[in-house]
């Protein structure tokens, strides 16, 4: 539940659902993000969901504070809101070309690089939440022994596509862009397509995500 709604600027404000993150918390967040979502509210310009907080953005001509904060206290989540969430199942390769830091996480994690694939590949992601870049998921948890820190030096680029390990999470580079988590294959899927205005992100908050392994020329073919 809402631990507390506070102020954030003239036009904002945020409702923290704690300090802990995980799939419970996040799960709730999810619920009120969608519900608000629903409701429709006059003057509600943006709605921005993360680990355990919910930022909401309004326009004061509409709207107020104090008026935000009174609708979302009473606002009833587990009524009539049966949310369908998507299991998606992305194809990956791991060909040496894309798999940039699977040396470095064998020297971090002190398991070989055979394990580390076949957990991942059985292994069920959850949808926190998307940013960064544009519809980028991050996908949670990785167990305690496949956790691994950011790269000390960032890459200037990390391909599109790119599957990348940090701390509890994986995620899917949906552009090109700087980075440093340790990635470990690619996919071809085009996970955020700006051409679909209603619904660009491929994965959303909330849904399960799951991959399975391709070789390259089935990659290399996926598109044509």
């Amino acid at each position: 539940m809402i631990k507390n709604i506070l102020n954030l600027g003239d036009a904002a404000l945020y409702c923290d659902f704690g300090p802990d993150v995980n799939k419970q918390i996040n799960t709730e967040v999810i619920k009120y993000f969608k519900s608000i979502q629903k409701e429709k509210i006059e003057g509600v310009n943006n709605l921005t969901p993360s680990y355990n907080k919910l930022i909401i953005s309004f326009d004061l001509r509409k709207t107020s504070f104090k008026d935000l904060k009174r609708i979302i206290e009473n606002l009833n989540i587990n009524q009539g809101n049966e949310f369908k969430n998507k299991n998606i199942k992305i194809p990956v390769c791991i060909d040496t070309n894309f798999s940039l830091d699977i040396k470095r996480l064998e020297e971090k994690l002190k398991i070989d690089r055979k394990k580390i694939y076949e957990y991942f590949f059985k292994k069920d992601f959850f949808c926190y939440m998307t940013g960064f870049i544009a519809g980028m998921p991050f996908l949670g948890d990785l167990d305690e022994n496949m956790r691994v820190k950011r790269l000390e030096t960032p890459r200037v680029k990390v391909p599109k596509g790119s599957i990348g390990f940090t701390e509890q999470f994986v995620n899917i580079y949906t552009y090109e862009s700087p980075g440093g988590w340790n990635v470990i294959g690619n996919t071809p899927l085009n996970i955020f397509d700006s051409s679909k205005e209603k619904e660009p992100n491929l994965i959303n908050p909330g849904d399960s995500v799951s991959f399975y392994e391709i070789t390259i020329d089935e990659y290399k073919n996926h598109n044509e």
